[in-house]
């Protein structure tokens, strides 16, 4: 099956609008002195988590990074001082990650940040219905993966 015009027209704007997004999110962040992205949705999920913490492999599935990034990801925060791993209750091999009071206030500082960018680039473009229906549209999207 072939895709028409503007099925590849929607991929396109779909691929390049998330990039470019991405992209200013993390220079609004940068600019501001604070860490990647990355790090905010993973602090953001560990928090989430609740006070049992999370296992790595949860983590990823809500990253949506490959394991060697979501390992490589942990790492840095950890030494960082900003996630801690234990041990697992039940499992002697595996761990859960868990905030420390300093990935707690970081993910906080950031917030102010990332907002402002939320509110300029998406807030002050789509009114609160469009960007509803946008919301509802990627869904339809993501819930037609796999």
């Amino acid at each position: 099956m072939t895709p028409d015009d503007a099925t590849i027209a929607a991929w396109v704007a779909l691929a390049t609008t998330s990039r470019e997004l991405l992209e200013r999110a993390e220079r609004a962040l940068k600019s501001e002195g604070h860490p990647p992205l990355a790090w905010y949705d993973a602090l953001l999920a560990v928090e989430k988590a609740g006070p049992g913490g999370i296992r790595p492999v949860a983590l990823k599935d809500r990253l949506l990074l490959p394991q060697y990034g979501t390992s490589r990801l942990l790492d840095r925060m950890v030494r960082a001082g900003l996630l801690e791993r234990r041990p697992c209750p039940g499992d002697a091999r595996g761990q859960v990650i868990v905030p420390t009071a300093a990935g707690r206030a970081q993910r906080a500082a950031m917030w102010p940040a990332y907002a402002r960018f939320l509110a300029a680039e998406i807030g002050e473009r789509l009114d609160p219905g469009e960007a509803a229906e946008l919301a509802r549209l990627l869904d339809k999207l993501r819930g037609a993966a796999g």
